[in-house]
């Protein structure tokens, strides 16, 4: 029944502003907001032509009477041209924070209740007007926080992933019919392909759901970002990259060793990738309770890191600690390209044998290492190329290709991928054609959850519930 009901919400940000846009929808909205909008011209909202924006006075209640408090415009949409589907008003008035919260008052007062977070874009979605993937991408488009990630929510909004996954759902659909066709009419050779043709044609889809797959490690980079860590032990300059990378004065840096104590985390760009930041302990040996604990964290952050920034001091001979901690992180279960060994302090090197030494030591044990100066920023822009390199695959267009840029995306076209292999499987080895349908099913089910064409109520309103109101 909440789908019935007229909603209405500031859809600007709070705070002082030339203008400021609140939106009302629903069965209700051209009703609700003719109590609150009188048109200058002294037509009725109603009588507006749709998509006409139209001069007036806003009231609101005070007491028994309804008094004006500005003067703004209204625009109506009418369903189902709309962006919800629904009759839609959008009044445009001064942006006062008093005011605009007045005027929604005065819309709730007219018979509206306030929005949910995402509303909007909730009913657009359920009325048919965006898929589920565009629907994300408003969403990753309003939190965007550099070009890349704006860039990939522009092609989520224009549907280039529900495109692609749309043509590989509809393939499998050909190649089902035709393998029902062949189970229900056995003798009437109604099948338009072989078992051969079959197999041929999925094969084709499996690939292409394979290389959709590995989009999802650019996407996910980007859009996502990728858990970073910086380690390494006391004094060894953490703290000034983890405030290079952030471009401020986050982390306290002082010639103390042991200063940091617990995680410190930002989310920062550095080139075209997203990095969730987390500056961590100086990983030593210590009898100090609390910085023992602060260790034991560094260690639990790199667990779950899929970026490793490790910090050596060319100044300092490697200690045991730095050894084994070279050790650890060559056998870590992970692609060797996850870990950059970063050589600090290259511009206050006095003993070239001490320094020759630790990179040789270093880059033994490491694929990739550079020299930085945590101090002074110089390297950074070399670490972002790396950084860039590793996890951004040149050959994708951000604006033109489908690219898998959440979890959820990619858990779909995993689960798709994966029942398409059992189908497959069943067809190479020459098993009855009807074994292979509930895998083709299944794989085709889980595509539909990509665009939301099939999808839960629980995952509709997680995606939803992280909306601003008025969106």
């Amino acid at each position: 029944m909440k789908l019935l009901d007229t909603i209405a919400a500031i859809s600007t940000p709070h705070g002082k502003g030339g203008v400021a846009v609140l939106r009302v929808s629903g069965a209700g909205a051209v009703e609700v907001a003719s109590r609150v909008f009188l048109p200058k011209s002294g037509k009725q909202l109603n009588e507006i032509a749709a998509r006409t924006a139209t001069y007036g006075t806003i009231l609101a209640p005070e007491g028994e009477k309804w008094l004006p408090v500005d003067d703004g415009l209204a625009t109506v949409f009418r369903a189902p041209a709309s962006f919800t589907g629904e009759d839609t008003v959008e009044i445009n008035c001064h942006g006062g924070i008093l005011l605009t919260q007045t005027i929604l008052s005065a819309l709730l007062a007219a018979g509206a209740r306030m929005a949910e977070p995402g509303e909007f874009t909730r009913r657009a979605f359920l009325n048919g007007k965006i898929g589920l993937g565009a629907a994300e991408a408003i969403g990753s488009l309003l939190e965007a926080q550099n070009k890349g990630q704006m860039t990939l929510a522009l092609g989520g909004l224009h549907g280039k992933l529900e495109a692609r996954s749309r043509d590989c759902y509809e393939q499998m659909r050909t190649v089902l019919t035709s393998v029902l066709a062949c189970i229900d009419f056995p003798d009437e050779d109604l099948s338009e392909m072989s078992r051969e043709e079959i197999i041929e044609s999925l094969q084709r889809v499996q690939d292409e759901l394979i290389a959709l797959g590995s989009t999802y490690r650019t996407g996910h980079a980007i859009a996502e970002g990728i858990p970073t860590v910086i380690c390494g032990r006391t004094n060894v300059g953490k703290s000034s990259l983890y405030n290079q990378l952030l471009g401020r004065e986050a982390a306290i840096v002082t010639d103390i060793e042991g200063t940091t104590r617990d995680i410190l985390s930002e989310t920062t760009t550095l080139g075209r990738v997203t990095l969730r930041l987390y500056d961590t302990a100086g990983l030593r040996a210590t009898e100090d309770q609390v910085e023992r604990i602060g260790i034991d964290r560094a260690r639990r952050a790199m667990d779950d890191a899929e970026l490793i920034l490790a910090l050596f001091d060319l100044t300092r001979p490697l200690t045991d600690e730095e050894h084994a901690l070279l050790d650890e992180l060559a056998a870590r279960d992970m692609p060797r390209g996850t870990v950059i060994a970063l050589l600090n302090k290259f511009d206050a090197v006095c003993d070239t044998r001490i320094s020759s030494e630790v990179c040789a030591a270093v880059t033994a044990k490491i694929a990739h290492s550079m020299t930085i100066s945590a101090k002074s920023g110089a390297g950074i822009e070399a670490l972002a190329d790396l950084v860039d390199t590793l996890f951004v695959d040149g050959s994708l267009s951000l604006r033109d290709d489908a690219v898998v840029v959440n979890a959820r995306q990619m858990a779909t076209v995993t689960r798709a991928t994966e029942a398409l292999r059992g189908a497959l499987d069943a067809l190479c080895e020459g098993l009855p054609m009807d074994l292979c349908c509930v895998d083709l099913t299944a794989a085709m089910s889980a595509l539909s959850e990509l665009d939301g064409r099939e999808i839960g109520e629980d995952v509709v309103h997680e995606i939803f519930s992280h909306f601003c109101v008025g969106k």
